[in-house]
Order: structure tokens, then sequence, then C-alpha cells
């Protein structure tokens, strides 16, 4: 069921809870001769709020590297996207990025959060209106790897795509390339992105941001499990399971896996599933790109490529894109 959304409440417009949907790609993914698991189901309330805790992280340099370039580049950026815009933030999360990029957006008509976390989603749009109580927010729970509809309210503004956090790192390129031309048509024609991308670096630097000191990537690894049992009636024992993060050179991408310590069965609603010691479920990929790589991959998205800001150790990117 759609709700309208009022303005100037915050109440997100929830769009597709869709429970069965993931029991069906747990069933799917867990009986796969590699088992896997969608990393868009990390991101419950606890799951949220530990990605939170891994951005704050001194191995995980993206966030910190991206505000860095949002907070230099900021200004410019904001040319590029067109006035009185509705900015449609695809999973949000936090809204530390987006505060970075709001004070360049004088202009800004609406900014429209979208995420599947709805109790996440409503804290961070209400902490939102209260720092910025001149500003129309619209939350959308919603999964943004399937189509969805923006709010009729928004009907006849300009639109303005923001992706940050490399996330588009988490699908292989053919998928990536997929979700671009699905923003594509979410947004509209003339519509403008603004998109963060982790670069391609030393592997050292980039497990050791994936696998920290102190276990917090682990925890949120590992959260997936207890979600199954809470919400899929899994008999998971996470304490059975441990992290890894690896760097993959030849698909560019680090994986992070959930490992079987011992042989086990696992049930899952009505499905009983075998792992052998030190079987794998593979829970997330992360591709890292060249600046040339990323731009191909854009273009054959249908957008036009515009510009690219990095830090200077070369680290992370930030590119803007036009649909035209």
């Amino acid at each position: 069921m759609t709700i309208k959304p009022t303005f100037p409440d915050a109440t997100p417009v929830t769009l597709d809870a869709a429970p069965l949907s993931f029991l069906d790609d747990v069933r799917t993914g867990l009986s796969k001769p590699q088992k896997a698991l969608s990393p868009k189901y990390f991101y419950d309330a606890a799951g949220s709020a530990l990605f939170e805790e891994i951005t704050q992280l001194p191995e995980y340099y993206p966030t910190r590297t991206e505000i860095g370039i949002l907070e230099a580049s900021g200004p410019e950026m904001a040319t590029l996207l067109p006035a009185h815009a509705a900015l449609v933030e695809f999973g949000s999360g936090s809204t530390v990025k987006l505060r970075r990029l709001l004070g360049h957006l004088d202009t800004l008509a609406a900014y429209v959060p979208v995420d599947v976390s709805g109790e996440f989603l409503r804290a961070q749009a209400e902490g939102l209106r209260d720092d910025f109580p001149h500003l129309r927010v619209e939350p959308v729970v919603a999964d943004f790897t399937q189509d969805f509809n923006l709010p009729d309210s928004l009907d006849g503004l300009p639109r303005a795509g923001f992706f940050p956090g490399s996330t588009i790192g988490n699908f292989d390129p053919h998928e990536a390339e997929g979700l671009l031309h699905r923003f594509g048509r979410i947004l509209g024609p003339g519509a403008h992105m603004i998109v963060g991308v982790d670069l391609v670096k030393d592997a050292a630097v980039l497990e050791n941001a994936y696998d920290d000191a102190q276990g917090v990537t682990a925890a949120f690894n590992l959260n997936l499990l207890t979600r199954i049992n809470r919400e899929l009636a899994g008999r998971f024992e996470p304490d059975a399971f441990s992290h890894r993060a690896v760097f993959n050179p030849n698909a560019s991408r680090i994986e992070m896996h959930l490992v079987a310590r011992d042989a086990q069965a696992v049930r899952v609603g009505s499905d009983t599933f075998a792992f052998a010691a030190g079987e794998t479920i593979h829970t997330e990929s992360s591709y890292k790109y060249t600046v040339a790589t990323f731009r191909a991959l854009t273009e054959r998205a249908g957008w036009t490529w515009l510009k690219v800001w990095t830090d200077p150790d070369q680290l992370f990117s930030v590119h803007a894109l036009r649909l035209d």
C-alpha cells in the first residue's frame, strides 16, 4: 500500500516490506553451489547501526575520504545540479554525507531519502528536519534495486540522484550498469547524479578496511544470520561462523564471506541447508574501479559523464553524471 507523504511530516512512504522476497532470496542463495546472500539484507536497524560504527574505524578510509572530497568540491558539484531540484538519495542510511552537500544546495526544493530500513530512515529524516527546518523531506521505504515510484508531490521538479559510499561497488559491473539504467528510469530525462566510487589500490589497504582489528565488520557480517533467525525462523548459530574478507585481483573486488567453522545443518523456515567445515556464504562483493573503467560503465548505462573529483592519495572518487 502506498501512503501519500504530507509536508512537513517526516513519515516514510512504505512501498514494500517484502518479507516473502527475503525468504525466497535466502532459500535461493543457500541452495547455490557457492552459497550467497544479498548484501541489501545487511541493513536492518542493528546492521545499519553497525555500519555507522564501521565508517568511524581507522582502517575504513572510504567514508572520511569521500566526506573530504564532498567538503572540498561540494561548491563545484552544486553548480552541476539543477536549481530547485528534488534530490533523491538511493540507499540513504546516515545523512552524514548528505549534510556535506546540503550546505552548498541553496535552492534545493526537496530531499528524498530511499532506504529499506524504515526505522533507521525515520530517525534520520526526523533529525534532518530538526537541523534544516525549511528543508522539505519526503522519505521513501523501498528497495532501490527494484523499480519504485517517487512521491506524486515531486511532479514537475527537476531530479537529481545522490549515490555515495561506493555502494555501486556492491554490484558486479553488469548489475551496476543495470542499476544506473534503473536510476535513470526513476529520475527521468534531464536528471543528474552524484556517485561515489572506490578506486583500485593496494590489497592490504583494502583487506584491512573490510576486516578491522576491533571486529566491527565481522559483527556486521554475522548480524545477517541473526536477522534470518529473527525474521525467517532461522536456526543459525552465529558463533559457528567466522568472518572473512579477501581481495580478488582478477575480479577487482573485495569479497566478504561467512565461513562455517564445522560441518553443520541449519534450518530456515521449512528448509534445511547443509554446510561442510570451511564452506562459505558469499555475503558481499565490493568492486573497485579506475576512473576510466567507471566512466565507460556509466556511458554504457546511458549517462553522460561530466566530471570526477578525487582525494590527493587517489583512494576514492566522486563522479557527476547527466541523463540526456
